[in-house]
């Protein structure tokens, strides 16, 4: 990485220049101090180096390219230290495998800790009368050095790992500040940005040249994701459900077993971690470390995010929490040059530019990172599988919309004399995740008995579906009852979802895409409620609508009957429309189905206000909120509302929303009906029923429409 300088001042001090070097060369020799000789002669895996290693490569750093070059009269410690403690500079020669490192039992510690002092006495010599035009490579040997500081930390930590032991480097070692609290989504424009480095201080070569790049809209959170939400994904199954991963991530997971961040140790129910001060009991709330690529872009998709790439985050790090100092942050970007790059003349051009293929950038910097380190525009690397580092991350969405739309629709439903919010909000990560825990309730009869149906009359409904149909679903969330559609009826070849967020359609669609490889997908994001434009490969066949759930329920009467006359302007007139349809039944059964005895719904429920929280900076009082459901027999409708258990006033980007005790939010409507009921608002939007199929109780239909 050769220093980038731009009209660099001359030191009139040279004492300074001593000075510096005496510090780095020094804190090498601190970090080493606790370790015995054993300790440092052992090389734990492939990618770690010994420490006796690190301690002699930083002097032959020093000696190669400055002493020999521009020491007069300099004589090197030990001809054969060129072979040893070179890493991978072609340019200087052959060199000891980086595999073997150690083997190395010799050189002694003693006659590497001799050689420091050689190399530190000759260039306390050269700094005397030390030439401004070596500024820039000096200041290099020095970030050089204070690489492997952090390199000696990082291998060392993963040597004691693989003890029996589980030694402490330090028992008094300080971990990385906890996370304060939850992150929300912060809002940025895009447009055309800048990024990297510019001006007099040092960089490395790849953090340049400054260069203008364009962003599109996007969110980034402000904080990093917790010990505390990873233990939901692994609690949601996440490394045994390969529709997250990448390919090559997956083969990696299933080859190596993992199931966990690279130092968690299970401990009966509980987890430890094993850090630089041994092993400890997993702290929630500090920052996720230890994870390669693979697994950071598998939680994201699981978290209906992303990653963010590296000049979203370079261009938002202003307004980030934790964005330095807790953990190397993963980026979607891969390892290249920049615009004009160019790498440095002579060999320390091998520093950088020779990496720039199948590594993924992260930025910010780690509890191991030496200062200075962890400015704005360092690019830091690896490869995807890696994980010994201390490497986390925070998520990243598309678009500010979705933002903004909650925030239009919260100010308008708390500022109603009945407030409200809309259900449509309820689909965060953890709001999806919860409701799949809530479809396993006992208490939840619709989507098993929904599911059972279909598998029943799903030969009547094929037989309605023409040959070359394409399937339109709004809503298609995870996408079980499609296939059970799908198995029906192979002659849909073109399956069309609709839903608001991309990244819940992503991983099904992937899924389908691989068990169906002669379906054609030709997805669509957007509101499904509003009026759309089916992609061409839908719209040139005949069109068989999809909506399952009984979701049609949360619209009122007046709603569904526009939402079905929508849709039948999109489906066209040879349509068919499969919709599925909760019953009237004992308010009893309604309301346990919508207030189980496990409180999953009433966490689903709450977890809109946590949303808000995290979102939009919001601070409701989750514990000063309970879930309520009532069954509304004059409206036929099951209705889910949070009930402020006092008085109280929560704030919500700088307005103040005032509740009385006893006062509710109204989040949701599931009605209810008869299948005469449903057959005349199906009518009044311009369908008939030509199907019409139930369950035994508790009872649940589907219906089959066509144009009328």
């Amino acid at each position: 990485m050769n220093a980038t300088y731009d009209d660099a001042p001359h030191w009139d001090a040279r004492t300074q220049a001593a000075t510096r070097y005496a510090a780095v060369r020094a804190r090498t020799l601190a970090l080493a101090a606790p370790l015995s000789a054993e300790d440092q002669v052992v090389q734990s895996m492939p990618d770690a180096s010994s420490t006796k290693w690190h301690l002699g490569h930083g002097s032959w750093f020093f000696e190669t390219f400055l002493l020999i070059p521009h020491l007069a009269g300099y004589c090197p410690f030990d001809s054969d230290f060129a072979y040893l403690f070179n890493s991978y500079y072609e340019a200087m020669g052959a060199r000891q495998p980086r595999t073997e490192r150690g083997l190395l039992t010799r050189p002694r510690l003693e006659a590497v800790m001799a050689y420091r002092a050689h190399v530190d006495a000759a260039m306390a010599d050269l700094l005397q009368d030390f030439p401004p035009a070596l500024d820039g490579l000096f200041d290099l040997g020095l970030a050089h050095e204070e690489q492997h500081q952090e390199l000696i930390l990082m291998d060392i930590l993963h040597l004691f790992s693989v003890s029996p032991l589980a030694p402490a480097y330090d028992p008094a070692h300080r971990e990385p500040p906890k996370v304060e609290s939850a992150g929300k989504m912060l809002a940025f424009e895009g447009g055309v940005v800048e990024i990297g480095h510019a001006g007099s201080s040092f960089a490395f070569d790849n953090e340049g040249p400054r260069h203008k790049t364009y962003l599109e809209p996007f969110q980034l959170s402000d904080s990093l994701v917790t010990n505390a939400e990873w233990l939901d994904f692994i609690a949601a199954d996440g490394y045994r459900q390969p529709r997250w991963w990448l390919s090559e991530g997956w083969a990696v997971v299933t080859a190596q077993c993992w199931d966990a961040p690279f130092y968690w140790r299970k401990n009966g129910d509980d987890w430890l971690e094993m850090t630089l001060a041994g092993l400890r009991s997993l702290d929630p709330a500090a920052p996720v470390r230890h994870i390669s690529y693979y697994e950071a872009d598998a939680f994201a998709a699981w978290a209906r995010a992303r990653l963010p790439s590296e000049a979203e985050w370079e261009h938002a790090e202003p307004q980030l929490r934790e964005a330095s100092g807790a953990v190397w942050q993963w980026t979607r970007s891969s390892y290249s040059s920049y615009p004009r790059f160019s790498p440095g003349l002579g060999a320390v051009g091998e520093y950088n530019g020779k990496f720039m293929v199948g590594q993924m950038v992260l930025r910010g910097g780690a509890g191991f990172t030496s200062a200075g380190h962890t400015r704005p525009t360092y690019r830091n690397f690896f490869h995807p599988h890696q994980r010994w580092m201390q490497s986390g991350l925070r998520l990243a969405k598309d678009g500010v919309a979705e933002q903004n739309d909650l925030a239009r629709d919260v100010a308008a439903g708390l500022s109603a004399k009945l407030k409200a919010l809309s259900p449509k909000y309820f689909y965060d990560a953890e709001g999806s995740r919860l409701f799949e825990a809530i479809c396993e309730q006992p208490e939840y009869y619709p989507t098993r008995t929904e599911m059972a149906l279909l598998e029943r009359v799903r030969p009547l409904i094929a037989a309605e579906i023409p040959d070359n149909a394409a399937l339109v679903e709004f809503g298609s969330g995870a996408g079980v009852k499609t296939r059970q559609l799908l198995d029906a009826a192979p002659q849909i070849v073109v399956y069309s979802p609709i839903d608001i967020s991309p990244d819940a359609m992503e991983a099904a669609n992937a899924a389908l895409a691989a068990d169906y490889p002669r379906l054609t997908i030709a997805p669509m994001v957007g509101d499904f409620t509003q009026p759309m434009r089916l992609p061409p490969a839908a719209q040139e066949r005949c069109r068989i609508g999809f909506f399952p759930g009984s979701t049609i329920g949360n619209f009122t009467p007046e709603m569904a009957t526009a939402f079905l006359a929508n849709c039948l302007v999109m489906l066209g007139p040879k349509a068919r429309f499969i919709v599925g349809l909760d019953l009237a039944k004992d308010p009893a059964i309604l309301e346990a189905a919508y207030d189980d005895a496990a409180g999953v719904t009433a966490a689903f429920n709450k977890n809109l206000l946590h949303r808000l929280n995290r979102e939009l900076g919001a601070d409701f009082d989750l514990a000063a909120f309970d879930h309520k459901a009532l069954w509304n027999a004059a409206e036929g409708r099951v209705e889910m509302h949070l009930v402020s258990r006092r008085d109280q006033t929560v704030r919500i980007k700088g307005t103040t929303y005032p509740f009385a005790a006893s006062e509710t939010i109204h989040t949701e409507n599931a009605y209810k009906f008869t299948p005469e009921g449903f057959a005349a608002i199906a009518q009044a939007a311009g369908w008939r029923v030509i199907q019409s199929h139930q369950s035994h109780d508790p009872a649940f239909a589907i219906s089959v429409l066509a144009p009328a």
